[in-house]
């Protein structure tokens, strides 16, 4: 999710209940929101110099204390520093969810092919929402085949904020081949129609658009099907929009075709 409609979902996420009992348990101490969303972007200069300063006094950070480590880990959640690599890796193992958290997220901006199978086993076993929510992201920068069932298990089964992640990351997962394409389609669309949580219906509908090319015919007509249906009966509104820009920007005469039939059958204005 890397366009305006990805940002949208980061917006939708704070409004989903994430396992209450377990961050009560876990983070009440520590966690008042996900640290991601509280660095501030412009704090980070663009400028060659200063960004090589921020990373150097990031690799220091890691190697010291908790908060000393929470601040290095903030760095290079927005950098990108191979430098930092063998000292992201370790923090995964921390007691802490809020390091564990942050540093799945830096290992999403600095992917680590070394790392893939300890977030898969994070993915699937951590105890802590947050970090699974972080891990579902991160995976969506790894080019590797093996994300890709563990994401789709994780959009069947897991809560709303981890499933609207990894709804996102199939996206990535698809785009490696035709057969993961395929594959992530199947289960888009599934959660397309049975998803209770309106923002990860949006979200399969922003997935299945960026890998509609990818898709055999059959599939494409499935997911022409499924989007003319949620675009009439979806009883989300946002979810309703999401399907038809999805289907505008598909843009083929056949699509642009029924749109205009629906328009002129006075289903849609």
């Amino acid at each position: 999710m890397k366009d305006v409609s990805g940002s949208e979902k980061r917006e939708g996420l704070a409004e989903l209940a994430i396992d209450p009992d377990v961050l009560s348990r876990e983070l009440a101490a520590e966690l008042l929101g996900d640290p991601l969303d509280e660095i501030d972007l412009d704090e980070f200069d663009s400028d060659s110099a200063n960004v090589a300063s921020e990373c150097d006094a990031g690799l220091q950070w890691l190697k010291q204390g908790h908060e000393e480590r929470l601040q290095g880990l903030r760095v290079f959640c927005e950098h990108r520093d191979p430098r930092a690599l063998p000292l992201l890796i370790p923090l995964l193992q921390e007691p802490c969810p809020v390091e564990r958290m942050s540093a799945v997220y830096a290992l999403g901006r600095n992917p680590c092919p070394r790392a893939v199978n300890i977030l898969l086993k994070i993915l699937e076993s951590d105890s802590n929402a947050y970090v699974r929510k972080a891990t579902a992201w991160s995976l969506g920068n790894y080019e590797d085949s093996a994300v890709l069932k563990p994401l789709i298990n994780s959009l069947q089964t897991d809560v709303a904020a981890v499933r609207l992640w990894a709804s996102g990351s199939l996206a990535e997962a698809g785009s490696i081949s035709l057969e993961n394409a395929e594959m992530a389609a199947e289960q888009l669309l599934i959660s397309l129609k049975v998803d209770s949580e309106p923002v990860v219906r949006s979200n399969c509908i922003w997935s299945l658009g960026r890998l509609y090319e990818k898709l055999n015919p059959s599939r494409k007509s499935d997911l022409l099907d499924s989007f003319v249906t949620i675009l009439l009966n979806d009883e989300e509104p946002s979810v309703r929009y999401e399907a038809r820009i999805a289907l505008e920007q598909i843009g083929c005469n056949q699509v642009q075709q029924r749109l205009q039939g629906l328009i002129d059958d006075g289903l849609l204005v």
